[in-house]
Order: C-alpha cells, then sequence, then structure tokens
C-alpha cells in the first residue's frame, strides 16, 4: 500500500496540530465564536433587563457572574459583548487587510514610483502612534460600532501593506508570472490569479493576529467611554462600569478582564501556530 501524498494541506495540518498552543489558541477561537453564535441560548437573562432588588449582587448559582449597579446580570452581558466583541475585530480587521492587500499589491507589482510614493505614505502612517489617531478620528465622529469598526480598519492597515508588497516582490520575478507574462496574460488576472494566491500565508497570519488586536483597541476605546456606548454591552463599558465600584464589586472587573485577556490570547496563539505552521523552514 503506497503512502498518500504529501499535499500543503496535509503537511499545514501536520505541523499545526503538534503546536499545543496553537491548538489551544484555536479551541479558545472556537468557543467564543460559539459562545457569540448562540448567545440568546446561553445567556440566562436579558442583558438589558434592569433587577432594582439585586443590584451589584455578588456572584451566586442565579447570577454565575454578579450583577452590575442596575440590577443586569453580568454573565448575560458578557455573553452578548462577545457578539459585539467579535463583530467589531472581525469587520475592523477585514477593512485593514482589503485596505492593506490593495496598497501592498499596487507598490509591489508596479514597483518603480509608484512603489515608493505608496510606501512613503505607508511610512507616514506608521511614524502616528494609531492609538492616538483612533482617538484623534474619533474625536471628530459621533461614537457608534460602525464609526469604531471603520476607523480600526482603516487605521491599522500599513502592516498588511508592508507584508504583501514584500511577497509581490518576490513573487512577480518567480517563473510562473515571467511565463504567464510571455502568453500575454493581463496584469489584472497575473495579479488575482497567480500572485495574490501564493500572497496568502502572511495575510491570513496577520488577520488572526490582527482580530485580537482590534478587539483590544475596541475595548480600551469603550473603556474610556468613546466606544460602544451603553446600554449595548461590550467587554470595555462593563469593566469602565467596574471602575466605579472595584473596592467592593470585583467581579465587574475582573471577568470581563480575563475575558479580554483570554482573547487576545488566543487569538495571538491561533496566529502564531498558523505562522509556524506555514513556514517551509519548520519541520
Amino acid at each position: 500500500m503506497t503512502d498518500r501524498p504529501q499535499t500543503f494541506t496535509r503537511i499545514f495540518a501536520a505541523r499545526f496540530r503538534r503546536d499545543t498552543l496553537a491548538l489551544a489558541g484555536a479551541l479558545i477561537v472556537a468557543a467564543l465564536a460559539v459562545t457569540a453564535a448562540l448567545a440568546p441560548l446561553i445567556a440566562p437573562y436579558d442583558p438589558a433587563a434592569i433587577d432594582t432588588g439585586n443590584l451589584l449582587s455578588p456572584p451566586t448559582a442565579a447570577h454565575p457572574f454578579g450583577t452590575d449597579d442596575l440590577g443586569r446580570d453580568v454573565f448575560s452581558r458578557m455573553v452578548y459583548g462577545a457578539r459585539i466583541s467579535l463583530t467589531v475585530g472581525f469587520v475592523a480587521v477585514s477593512i485593514a487587510i482589503v485596505t492593506g492587500a490593495v496598497v501592498g499589491a499596487a507598490a509591489g507589482y508596479a514597483g518603480g514610483w509608484v512603489d515608493g510614493l505608496l510606501m512613503r505614505f505607508v511610512d507616514l502612517m506608521l511614524t502616528i502612534p494609531s492609538f492616538f489617531l483612533i482617538l484623534a478620528v474619533i474625536a471628530f465622529l459621533e461614537p457608534s460600532i460602525y464609526n469604531i469598526m471603520i476607523v480600526i480598519g482603516a487605521t491599522g492597515w500599513m502592516g498588511v501593506a508592508r507584508l504583501v508588497r514584500a511577497e509581490f516582490l518576490a513573487l512577480r520575478e518567480r517563473e510562473f508570472v515571467l511565463a504567464a507574462r510571455a502568453l500575454g496574460v493581463g496584469s489584472a488576472s497575473i495579479v488575482f490569479r497567480h500572485i495574490l494566491p501564493n500572497a496568502m500565508a502572511p495575510i491570513l497570519v496577520s488577520a488572526t493576529l490582527g482580530v485580537g488586536s482590534a478587539i483590544l483597541t475596541e475595548s480600551s476605546l469603550s473603556f474610556l467611554g468613546i466606544g460602544v456606548r451603553p446600554p449595548t454591552p461590550s467587554w470595555g463599558n462593563i469593566l469602565t462600569l467596574g471602575k466605579d465600584y472595584i473596592e467592593f464589586a470585583w467581579w465587574l472587573s475582573v471577568f470581563p478582564g480575563l475575558a479580554i485577556l483570554i482573547t487576545v490570547m488566543g487569538y495571538n496563539l491561533l496566529g502564531e501556530g498558523i505562522r509556524d505552521a506555514l513556514d517551509p523552514r519548520l519541520k
């Protein structure tokens, strides 16, 4: 009986399965996705339901994460908050990936003055601290989940652009690209059918790591009061409430803080695992 051929997918899967931390990250990410998707079934209470007779109650069997200053169940609010955080993360990263891929592809494939002009603009954007740039933009916009997603995405594409440019610079001189040009294949077809699919590995890694970063940024903005606005639950604004009662309502700070920590760690572990599994230098 002959062995099955070692395809790229099988090699990637075998490397990924050997990485215990990557598997842990994948499990965390999967659990968060299921929690967000099944929030109405998992949350025991309406996240907006007010119980004036149960204000700032510590964790009990009825309220495992306690209640807030309005008597709302913190566990239910955190389950629904997972939806907000993951939505912000995925949409913001999608915007960043598309923008960065377009800029990087144009710079890497065209070269010359186009490359120089686009990369100088990327360098200019990188000199501005991203979080302060986000704060400056949000100051002129109405704080909402849509504006948060757009602003985070619009200020987080520069790293992707540099990665994609580097891949395009290396791939545009490969034999299969030169052969396509010799056969008269158009530039658009070469970019989208030949070069871009071969440049997806660093894009995938960047996207995975970027989700955790976007969630952390959203939580920071909500903590400062310029992110997702109450009564919409998010981990950041639950944490904001916790600082006002931290001396006697520790659960309002501990549980959302742990949720943010575990989520960001999960995406970072998954991203690192994907990067290692895609690296041909590792066996």
